[in-house]
């Protein structure tokens, strides 16, 4: 039997390593209410106003991915509600163009799942939160986007619901 062990020098190179190619992480708050046996997505525009997302960004070193999820959906969309404390989906999202500098970015996001009570005026008016249906939101988070960044931006709306019809069906035991 060969036994392994590794210095923590040999183990600290090994991580460094491996996070020069690990990719940054972002947070999103999946924001949604129901309106009766029908859900509802709440979409922001990006930056750019080109486009509509999920409301996101980078995470808080003093606060848990889930609070800082929340606060972004505070931030650009003026809501508040509950917020799921673990993520029920990940997904790579893209940032800038290739004949910019820096270029095209991807980032791993976490997405957590939080069910909208209140809404206020939005820090960032220029985010223009909107409520969408499913198909909607699904059709609007495709549109100007790469393929394969449309697809998963698709991939989360039906995660959320498949999510969202099995805490029904477990609240309804």
């Amino acid at each position: 039997m060969v036994k392994l062990e590794l210095s923590a020098k040999e183990l600290q190179l090994s991580a460094s390593r491996f996070l020069r190619f690990a990719l940054p992480l972002q947070v999103a708050a999946v924001c949604y209410r129901r309106r009766g046996s029908f859900v509802e997505f709440l979409l922001v525009n990006t930056n750019g106003g080109n486009k509509w997302t999920f409301p996101k960004g980078a995470p808080e070193p003093s606060m848990s991915h889930s609070q800082a999820a929340e606060r972004e959906a505070w931030e650009e969309a003026g809501v508040r509600g509950h917020i799921e404390p673990r993520h029920f989906h990940l997904y790579i999202h893209s940032k800038g163009v290739f004949w910019k500098t820096p270029g095209v970015r991807e980032f791993v996001v976490k997405a957590f799942l939080m069910e909208i009570e209140r809404t206020e005026e939005s820090h960032e008016p220029m985010r223009n939160p909107t409520w969408f249906s499913p198909e909607e939101a699904r059709n609007i988070l495709a549109k100007g986007r790469e393929v394969k960044y449309a697809r998963e931006m698709q991939a989360v709306v039906d995660r959320a619901l498949e999510h969202l019809g099995a805490a029904k069906a477990v609240a309804a035991k």
